[in-house]
């Protein structure tokens, strides 16, 4: 039993140390952009004329941190949850509510993602105002974030499943 468990998560758990292992790298880059372009913004008003760019690529960049950093936050088992009555039940109704949690925040992510795609989509011939970027690339990170937590959830059901816990990110 213990062969196939690792059979059966190994993979999983590879594509999930391999989405970490490029969000965590972007999202660190976007924050280093972000403080770079907030430091021009500040200098450019002060010394000279303001450069009109920096506040649309901050606001982009801060809206992909937000939902990029999310991911991870997620993955790793940081977004805030109320567990007093799970945590209270029997090891066996434990795993259920998990099980039944995890496929509902499932649900939700999948709704999310078709949702985001169809207003990606909508906004689509929308230019932003400095830069004339189509707002389908600002968009486009609700569906991919939550593409990417689809995953994470799903490697929960599945860890769920088959393990009968959950194993939490490293703690703090």
């Amino acid at each position: 039993m213990a062969l196939a468990t690792q059979s059966v998560l190994r993979p999983l758990k590879r594509v999930e140390r391999g989405l970490d292992a490029i969000l965590q790298p972007v999202v660190f880059a976007a924050m280093a952009a972000l403080i770079a372009v907030i430091t021009l913004q500040i200098v450019s008003r002060v010394l000279f004329s303001a450069v009109g760019w920096t506040e649309e690529v901050s606001r982009f960049l801060l809206v992909w941190i937000t939902f990029l950093a999310s991911t991870l936050a997620f993955q790793r088992g940081r977004h805030i949850a109320v567990t007093f009555a799970v945590d209270a039940l029997p090891v066996r109704l434990r795993q259920v509510a998990r099980i039944v949690a995890t496929l509902a925040v499932l649900a939700f992510l999948v709704t999310l993602v078709v949702i985001g795609y169809r207003y990606m989509q909508v906004q689509s011939f929308q230019k932003s105002a400095s830069l004339r970027l189509s707002m389908t690339y600002v968009y486009a990170v609700i569906p991919l974030s939550a593409a990417i937590m689809c995953w994470y959830a799903l490697v929960d059901v599945v860890e769920l499943i088959v393990d009968g816990e959950r194993v939490e990110g490293p703690a703090p």
